[in-house]
């Protein structure tokens, strides 16, 4: 199975650069998925906003939220 790497900021479109720094700020590092995402911006740029949604606020921690994905995946089949 071949495999891509993520982006680093360097490699990144110059557009990304501020959702990276952004991100760094948030979590203390570009997370993988984030970095994956980058190779299309647009659509990095439209998932943030709904990830956002999702993880904060509402009743559920995002532990548990985190947790709802990842089972989601295996269920699906997915790799990553």
């Amino acid at each position: 199975m071949s495999t891509i790497a993520p982006l680093t900021k360097e490699a990144a479109s110059e557009g990304v650069h501020a959702v990276y720094d952004s991100l760094k700020q948030k979590f203390g590092k570009i997370p993988n998925i984030f970095a994956l995402m980058a190779y299309r911006p647009d659509a990095l740029a439209t998932f943030l906003p709904f990830f956002g949604a999702v993880m904060q606020g509402g009743t559920i921690e995002a532990r548990y939220k985190e947790l709802a994905y990842l089972k989601t995946s295996m269920v699906n089949g997915c790799e990553y």
